[in-house]
């Protein structure tokens, strides 16, 4: 089964990781991981029993009372945390760090790009994946392991839903989970490089605690329009099969996966989660400040004048 890269970014060369082009430019490769990813997830059937806790035996046999996918997540993200992947800003593991082996490598110097901040919303995000975004796009593969089940006699509840192939389905649930956690995060980043052009403009807001004045600061309805655009427009160029001379099935019936599940993962999930992120973020940016810090950055206004 192939994998798909997640974009990485190069915090000790380039340019600036703050910036909002170079930050706008790794979002934009993440759809089309995200997509590619989804579309390798809707070929096999649902298998909720992978995503319910205490389901499967063998785990419970080595004492482990989790899901077959958390159980996946935290064996695979051993290994990453011994690599130190988790000590770069733009990584966040689903299992708890407190869980997670130390890294063997020693600590990487990575520059101060991100304010400390403990927001991780993975649980979430594994807990709208598993229980809204998996469902819907499984489901025409899910209804044709029925149909399959029931041409060999299986009727009822037993044909539906599972195919077995939980090892499989979870290495792509791996791949989709982390690229949409990346994605998230991301919202970090925007809400730093937005906060140092300006930050006269969201000192007060974050001293009121106000989330709705720092939400409109960082929100853009016409760039949100834009990307579900394009979303939709990669989704049904991505979903599309060729026939044996190359050209392009342009039917519902033998797409790859259902376009509109892809949007409305994006529209209802990725990016409402995203400016929660953003919020959040901003809401924690003045901790461990003096007054005078504050004071100062209250006084550089748009473009750091």
């Amino acid at each position: 089964m192939a994998s798909v890269p997640l974009p990485e970014q190069n915090f000790i060369l380039g340019g600036d990781p703050l910036s909002l082009d170079r930050i706008r430019a790794i979002l934009v490769r993440l759809e089309d991981t995200i997509i590619f990813s989804l579309i390798e997830r809707a070929q096999f059937a649902h298998n909720p029993k992978a995503y319910r806790r205490g389901e499967i035996q063998e785990l419970k046999d080595v004492g482990f009372q989790g899901s077959w996918l958390e159980w996946f997540l935290k064996e695979t993200e051993s290994f990453h945390a011994k690599a130190r992947r988790y000590t770069s800003p733009d990584e966040y593991p689903f299992t708890p760090l407190a869980e997670l082996p130390p890294p063997i490598l020693k600590p990487f110097p990575h520059p101060p790009i991100l304010h400390p901040n403990k927001i991780n919303v993975n649980p979430s995000i594994l807990s709208f994946y598993t229980q809204a975004i998996v469902p819907r796009i499984t489901r025409p593969a899910t209804l044709a392991l029925a149909a399959l089940k029931r041409a060999y006699g299986i009727s009822g509840d037993d044909e539906y839903e599972d195919d077995g192939n939980y090892g499989s389905a979870a290495f792509v649930d791996l791949e989709v989970l982390q690229a949409i956690s990346k994605r998230v995060h991301y919202g970090k980043f925007v809400s730093e490089s937005k906060f140092r052009d300006n930050p006269a403009a969201f000192v007060p807001h974050i001293q009121a605690r106000n989330r709705a004045a720092l939400a409109g600061l960082i929100t853009k309805p016409e760039v949100e329009r834009k990307l579900l655009q394009r979303l939709r427009k990669k989704a049904s160029l991505y979903a599309l099969n060729f026939s044996p001379d190359g050209e392009p099935l342009n039917d519902d019936a033998t797409r790859k996966i259902d376009v509109d599940g892809v949007v409305e993962l994006y529209e209802h999930y990725i990016i409402p989660l995203t400016k929660e992120v953003e919020v959040d973020y901003l809401l924690v940016r003045l901790d461990g400040l003096s007054e005078d810090e504050i004071a100062k950055l209250s006084a550089v206004k748009l473009n750091g004048h």
